[in-house]
Formats: C-alpha cells, sequence, structure tokens
C-alpha cells in the first residue's frame, strides 16, 4: 500500500512511502480510495496537526512523519464486518493513502463510524462516514471539494448569528479567496435584510476573483488595512498571517469586538507568540458548535441545514471553480505544494483520482 507522509516539522516536505497491507482482524474493513480532494484545509490540518490533534487520526508507526487528512470517496474492497459489505462507498475522512482498515460500527439510518480505539477521544464528526451510494464521479469531487469548506463557512456564519455577531457593524474576512472564506462571505450575503458590512481581505493577486464572486460589500488588499472603516467590527481569520493579524488589531482597536482563528493557510506566517492589541483571538472550532447545535436542535437537524447550505452553493460552483482531476496518488504531492505555498489557484479545485 502506498501513502503520502509529510514531514511534521516542514510540511512542505512530503514523501511517497510504501508499506506492507494488514492482514484484517474480525471487525474490521479495508477501504479503498477512488478519489480525494486537496485544498487548503489539508494545510491547516497539517500545520495545526499537533495542536489541534490530526496527526492523532492515521497514525504512521514512523517518527517525525504523518499523514495529512483528505475529504474523499471509497470502496469497502475487503470486509470481515457483518454489518459492512464489501462494495459500499463511503464519503468521509481519509488519510492520504490508496487504503484504510477501519472497525466500523453502522447505525440504524446506515451511517458508519470508526471505532477504532485511538480514534474514539477524537472529535466524532471526522470518524463518521456517509455511504454515497452510485454518485457520479463530477458528484464526488464536488463534495470532496466543497463539502467540509462550506460545511464550515455556514458554522461560522450560524455560530455569528448565535452570537450576535458581538454587536459589530462590519464582519472582516480574512484570506477571503479560499474556500471557507468566500462560503462565509456568502452565507452572511444571504440575509437581505443584515445591518451591517462585509468585508473581504485578500491578495492583490486574489481581488479581482473575489470582487467578481459579488459575496462582500468591500475588498480590499493586505496592505489597506489602514482603509477599513473604523466601526465595531468581529475579524474571522482563515490565514492564521501574523502580520495582518497584528496590523487589523493595531488599526481597530477597541473598535475589534472579537477576532476569531479558523485557518492557518498561511502557516509559514503564524506566529501566536505575537503580543496583539485589544482583544484575544479565540479559536473557532467547528465540531464545537455542531455539538452545541445537536443539544439544541436535537439529532440531525444541525446536519441537514448543513446540506442544504451546501447544496445552495454548490449548485452555483460551476460558475467559478473549474475542477482540476489528477491521476495518481503519486501526483497529490505536487499539488499539496502549491496549496503549502500559496500559489495555487483559487478558481481551481482538485482531486486526487485513484
Amino acid at each position: 500500500m502506498h501513502r503520502i507522509l509529510v514531514d511534521q516539522q516542514k510540511i512542505t516536505q512530503t514523501q511517497m512511502d510504501e508499506v506492507p497491507s494488514a492482514e484484517l482482524q474480525p471487525g474490521e474493513a479495508r477501504l479503498t480510495l477512488e478519489s480525494f480532494a486537496l485544498t487548503a484545509n489539508n494545510v491547516t490540518y497539517a500545520a495545526s496537526g499537533f495542536a489541534i490533534g490530526y496527526w492523532k487520526f492515521f497514525p504512521t508507526g514512523v517518527a517525525g512523519q504523518g499523514l495529512v487528512p483528505v475529504w474523499g470517496v471509497a470502496k469497502v474492497t475487503e470486509s470481515r464486518a457483518d454489518e459492512l459489505p464489501e462494495g459500499t462507498r463511503l464519503y468521509g475522512f481519509y488519510p492520504m493513502s490508496e487504503s484504510i482498515v477501519i472497525t466500523p460500527q453502522v447505525s440504524s439510518r446506515g451511517n458508519v463510524t470508526d471505532i477504532v480505539e485511538h480514534r474514539r477521544e477524537l472529535p466524532a464528526v471526522y470518524n463518521s462516514y456517509v455511504p454515497v451510494g452510485d454518485t457520479t464521479p463530477e458528484q464526488d469531487h464536488i463534495r470532496a471539494i466543497l463539502q467540509p469548506l462550506l460545511a464550515t463557512s455556514y458554522l461560522i456564519s450560524d455560530w455569528l448569528a448565535d452570537n450576535d455577531r458581538f454587536g459589530a457593524e462590519q464582519i472582516i474576512v480574512g484570506s477571503a479567496s479560499s474556500k471557507t472564506g468566500l462560503g462565509l462571505c456568502k452565507y452572511l450575503a444571504e440575509d437581505t435584510d443584515r445591518s451591517y458590512k462585509i468585508v473581504g481581505l485578500t491578495s492583490e493577486r486574489n481581488r479581482s476573483f473575489v470582487e467578481g464572486l459579488g459575496a462582500c460589500d468591500t475588498v480590499l488588499t493586505y496592505d489597506q488595512i489602514a482603509d477599513i472603516p473604523a466601526l465595531s467590527s468581529v475579524y474571522v481569520d482563515m490565514s492564521g498571517n501574523a502580520q495582518v493579524k497584528a496590523a487589523l488589531h493595531a488599526h481597530l482597536g477597541a473598535d475589534l469586538k472579537h477576532s476569531a482563528a479558523v485557518g492557518i493557510s498561511h502557516w509559514d506566517a503564524f506566529n501566536p507568540a505575537v503580543e496583539l492589541e485589544g482583544v484575544k483571538p479565540e479559536f473557532f472550532f467547528a465540531p464545537a458548535q455542531i455539538a452545541k447545535r445537536r443539544d439544541e436542535w436535537g439529532p440531525g437537524e444541525i446536519d441537514r441545514r448543513i446540506g442544504e447550505a451546501f447544496m445552495r452553493l454548490a449548485e452555483e460552483a460551476a460558475t467559478w471553480m473549474e475542477v482540476k482531476v489528477h491521476d495518481g496518488l503519486d501526483k497529490a504531492p505536487a499539488i499539496y505544494a502549491t496549496l503549502a505555498e500559496g500559489t495555487s489557484n483559487p478558481a481551481e479545485g482538485h482531486v486526487i483520482r485513484l
């Protein structure tokens, strides 16, 4: 079995590795990946692998080397679990690898949870796999690229509404060209009665792309932070760029009511030791908002709303995103490198087909 190992300290360094396929034990099933997406989300997984625990999902047995999680579709090609027959296709959270062995538990609704011991204490949303039946490759690709990102976008918008947007008159979205960032802008813009403004921050290279999406009231580049109006604000940071965050905190001062850290797409500019003026940034963890809403709304409701929100934006994805399909696991390192180096095109979505 081939897999892509990533240096846990130097996350741009990858290597193809081959290990023997493990013999299945009773109650286990082998899932062979058909395709998976690569996005800036995967860079955040690697950059926060120790802090949040993403390296724990798929242990490699190799010191200093990790498997970056990806979202995609796999088929059950071998099973010693009575509840999970061979041929079942599942969408979910996988390693950057050709296959994975899971210990499945199947619910009455048909959803599959990997209950292997080392994953039991990790967030449940990442351990759940959804049967997808006979979906088309195009459907699989869009889902793998956008659903995890847009789910986070929707949950941020829900969390902001849940907190009355901290009384902000403007919401500033850092790295607005990222798919999570643009998704948030679009979900916020759905509120046609809103009294707040949406400000997108991005690079000069991606400014026209963000402006063309039409979801922001204003789009500014990172060197235009001084042009942001001095209004009560919330900053939602997808990039983790310490210099940008420090400049924005200094510019807004007491007007910045909340600073939310979501992603680390600018992982090489991330520096939590940088002193910031005003409010202390707080990490937004999507599974926590899911758990809160499940307690408040009952099982299934938040999942239904996330699904509906995803479909609304997925239907228009063809107007702004070109899906690029790359054949073979060996193509993954080069695509991952462009994402980690920040040179990828935001108008493209990348899929590795095995």
